[in-house]
């Protein structure tokens, strides 16, 4: 049923939200999501909110203009927003995003616009976002850690992975496909 509901998410345009527990599959979800998607031509590119820090994070997804801060690059860097140009963005662990970058993230999906770190111009994007996370986003938004606002633009196609504890019909499957992958190696 998860799987199906993912294929139908993929046939249109929505931001997508995975909630699921740690080692379920949450980025495979993701990518079969845009493998199955009209922008399966494009990029998939991924990045986990928890490796960065908000600034970082910031210019990772936003990019930067030459001068914006002390050691950016010449020139300035695309961010991955903009690099995923007709293809697919997903935010890992977007529960763990910094309160004021999801304030930006909310305007960049809200405007499809973004504005580079240092930057004056906005520029158009054209991606789909795809987040992910494994904690109680209602949750978080009770201790004042994540945007109610976002949650409810995130919110409008989600998709609950189930643990494979719940679903242990599907460990024959899975023990054939790594037999599989194993016997292709040697």
């Amino acid at each position: 049923k998860t799987k199906q509901l993912a294929m139908k998410i993929a046939e249109s345009d929505l931001t997508v939200l995975l909630q699921a527990e740690s080692g379920t599959g949450k980025e495979l979800y993701a990518q079969a999501i845009h493998n199955h998607s009209s922008r399966n031509q494009s990029v998939f590119l991924a990045v986990n909110c928890a490796n960065f820090q908000a600034n970082m994070l910031e210019s990772e997804l936003f990019g930067y203009v030459e001068g914006a801060f002390t050691g950016a690059k010449k020139g300035g860097k695309i961010g991955l927003m903009e690099a995923a140009k007709g293809g697919t963005l997903f935010l890992d662990e977007i529960s763990e995003m910094d309160l004021g970058l999801q304030a930006k993230l909310l305007r960049a999906l809200q405007e499809r616009k973004i504005r580079p770190v240092g930057g004056l111009e906005e520029r158009d994007i054209d991606v789909r976002i795809v987040c992910a996370c494994n904690a109680d986003l209602e949750e978080y938004i009770r201790q004042g850690k994540f945007r109610k606002d976002l949650y409810y633009r995130l919110n409008t196609s989600v998709i609950q992975i189930p643990p494979l504890r719940q679903r242990r019909e599907d460990i024959p499957a899975i023990i054939d496909a790594i037999l599989n992958e194993i016997r292709h190696r040697q």
